[in-house]
């Protein structure tokens, strides 16, 4: 019997997405006019102690070059004094200090394109080493106690492939307890919320009818009705899934309610990794966050430079 034959993909605009590789590493595009223009703090409104010279802008737009090429805080610092020498502007750089306090406090928009109309997110988590030994001592020696971790939830768009919300938690936070932060972050109303297994919770379902937002979680394979038929009641969302998965399977359950959308949250969990690797280079959980959140903004810029459109061979 003669084997199937694997088809394979092709990249369609090849040519647009290569210039957009091309642009993630250009430093003008991060190190803007608008940045610059923005450098120096406004002054606006009066505070105890030494008043800010920088702006936000100022530290993030350094922060972010800073995630970009995985360099230490000294050595953000050394490459801001080179790029103001280069473009011969006469620009102060924050010193790494300054830019490790700033980061602890700093708001951090995620720069998500505007939307009109309800959207649906797709949720995940995983995990982000802080530190502790790599994977081959771990293997030759065990696990030590020193070693941690933190857990990145983010909140996906389907359609544009862009993170609408994040949060990163400590690694004894359960992923279910994170759902009512994510969405609240997300601008207008979520139609359809996807989620893995870790979602089925009842606090889960209670968020989402609140918000209005249907739930496409898989139950458990030993979940129970909870509300049965006969009730006046109107039907839980869960006990419909469990009523269609008994009736036609889980497979074909998932294939009608496309589950399948929610891979797209593993692949933007696996550009992130791609792209700034699995560490987290901070110490302290307030920078940590500031970090994670650079990442995924820049990881939504990168979205929309451009992204690879494929076709089946």
């Amino acid at each position: 019997m003669a084997g199937t034959r694997k088809g394979t993909y092709r990249i369609r605009n090849w040519s647009k997405y290569n210039e957009s590789l091309v642009q993630r590493g250009s430093v003008t595009f991060w190190f803007s006019e608008d940045a610059i223009s923005q450098w120096h703090h406004a002054n606006a409104r009066p505070r105890r102690g030494h008043p800010f010279v920088f702006s936000d802008t100022a530290v993030e737009c350094l922060l972010v070059l800073r995630e970009l090429f995985q360099l230490p805080y000294r050595q953000t610092e050394g490459l801001g004094r080179s790029l103001v020498q280069l473009m011969e502007i006469e620009l102060e750089i924050p010193d790494y200090t300054s830019l490790a306090k700033r980061a602890a406090k700093l708001g951090i928009s995620l720069d998500v394109r505007r939307h009109t109309g309800s959207i649906d997110v797709v949720v995940d988590s995983t995990g982000l080493k802080v530190f502790g030994e790599g994977e081959w001592k771990m293997r030759k020696h065990g696990k030590s106690k020193h070693r941690t971790w933190r857990k990145l939830h983010l909140a996906v768009n389907p359609e544009t492939q862009e993170i609408e919300a994040e949060t990163l938690t400590e690694n004894s936070s359960d992923d279910a307890s994170q759902v009512d932060p994510l969405l609240g972050q997300v601008p207008g109303r979520t139609d359809r919320f996807y989620g893995d297994g870790a979602y089925d919770k009842w606090k889960v379902y209670e968020t989402l009818e609140e918000r209005g937002t249907r739930a496409i979680i898989p139950p458990q394979r030993n979940a129970k009705i909870k509300r049965h038929g006969n009730s006046r009641s109107r039907p839980l969302s869960r006990d419909v899934a469990i009523r269609d998965i008994r009736r036609r399977g889980r497979r074909q359950w998932k294939e009608s309610v496309g589950y399948h959308r929610r891979s797209l949250s593993e692949t933007a969990m696996h550009r992130m990794k791609c792209c700034f690797g699995d560490h987290l280079k901070n110490r302290l959980l307030p920078n940590q966050k500031a970090e994670s959140r650079i990442r995924c903004k820049i990881l939504n810029k990168f979205t929309r430079l451009g992204l690879p459109q494929f076709e089946w061979i």
